[in-house]
């Protein structure tokens, strides 16, 4: 059952003049992905195929994802009204595309695959944080509020059934931790990258992996806060099976705040060197 509806968004309150112009791409490339739970769903229910129970949740954990991804491309569609929401999702999942047959997890094991779920929710959960923070449209803040409650309560429904898992495959905890750290690198891949060509590029130009993930990146990485960032370690220690608060997260969260600092900057200046005109209207 869903905590809430896409009718209960007080979309009369929208207001154009609050828009900050370089929220805009970043919400139409989000719409892409959470659209895309169904086909993430039906890979979670061939790896874990003999699971009546975990099948039931992956079912549910779509049907929110779907609407994350229908109340972001209503608004990206209020915010520029030449945005085809359902055509750009077509193009997306038409050229990007997962094995959703697979009959193991591509972690290696079913504690790994629930493990990676988990940092997807522990990013998705304090991006959507940082994001509604920020905005000061009042429908965007909404919306990211209501997807970031969702997003953490999904990293406890990865969690639990992990906990499960782990109790009978015996994961190792740098095997744990092998699978965290690569779920995390893997947010630079084609996923989002993609997720912002096809909703923001014009349908022909070509996709360029380098040019659309500094769009993207550039971008989403200017929201965060630190404190963002101290609340996402301590999730990712949660799952990985440390202590959440403490020393070893303040020391990590301190760390991963230096190279996001770093890759933002980056993406930056190659933001601002290809798209002057776009970047400049954000400065």
């Amino acid at each position: 059952m869903k905590h809430w509806h896409i009718e209960q968004i007080d979309w009369a309150s929208f207001d154009p003049t609050k828009v900050e112009p370089e929220v805009i791409p970043l919400v139409k490339a989000a719409a892409m992905v959470e659209r895309n739970g169904d086909d993430y769903a039906a890979y979670l229910k061939s790896v874990f195929h003999d699971d009546p129970d975990f099948q039931a949740a992956a079912d549910h954990w779509a049907v929110e994802e779907n609407q994350h991804g229908d109340a972001l491309g209503r608004w990206a569609m209020l915010a520029d009204p030449s945005f085809e929401y359902m055509e750009s999702f077509a193009r997306y999942r038409a050229g990007y595309k997962i094995d959703v047959k697979a009959d193991a997890s591509i972690r290696g094991s079913r504690t790994g695959e629930l493990i990676a779920r988990c940092m997807v929710e522990t990013g998705t959960s304090s991006y959507y944080t940082a994001l509604g923070e920020a905005s000061a449209e009042p429908v965007l803040k909404q919306v990211c509020r209501l997807i970031a409650a969702d997003e953490y309560r999904h990293f406890k429904l990865f969690y639990d059934h992990m906990k499960r898992y782990l109790a009978r495959e015996k994961l190792s905890f740098p095997r744990r931790l092998r699978v965290a750290l690569g779920r995390v690198g893997e947010t630079e891949d084609d996923e989002l990258a993609f997720a912002f060509h096809c909703s923001n590029d014009p349908p022909g130009m070509a996709y360029e992996h380098a040019r659309c993930s500094a769009g993207y990146m550039g971008r989403a990485m200017g929201y965060y806060r630190y404190h963002h960032i101290e609340r996402s370690m301590g999730m990712i220690f949660k799952a990985i099976g440390l202590e959440p608060r403490g020393r070893m997260s303040d020391l990590a969260a301190r760390g991963f705040w230096r190279v996001l600092c770093w890759r933002r900057d980056k993406y930056r200046d190659q933001l601002a060197r290809e798209a002057p005109p776009l970047y400049a209207r954000a400065a």
